[in-house]
């Protein structure tokens, strides 16, 4: 699948995720794709859509945070290879 834009954001905790994830999801015309977990608590949420939309819903976290942001990435363009690492992280969660 080709996404215009890929949007990651990196939070502590699980609920602080999905915090992160209801405002962007508020914010602008994007699409949940998955989140992964690692040891520690730190909690990596997901998005596609166009370049602006997903440009703006991170934007909308960093500017007023619900919580610690830890790290924040707007990816435009994703390579294939990219593409299908999130394709991946998102099967694992359909089972």
């Amino acid at each position: 699948m080709s996404y215009g834009a890929l949007g990651l954001v990196e939070v502590l905790g699980s609920c602080n995720a999905v915090v992160v994830l209801d405002q962007m999801l508020k914010t602008s015309e994007v699409e949940f794709r998955t989140w992964h977990t690692k040891c520690g608590g730190h909690a990596t949420v997901f998005l596609s859509g166009d370049v602006a939309a997903v440009k703006a819903a991170i934007d909308a976290v960093k500017g007023n945070p619900p919580c610690e942001i830890v790290a924040a990435a707007v990816i435009s363009a994703p390579s294939e290879e990219t593409s299908r690492l999130v394709e991946e992280e998102e099967a694992k969660h359909r089972k």
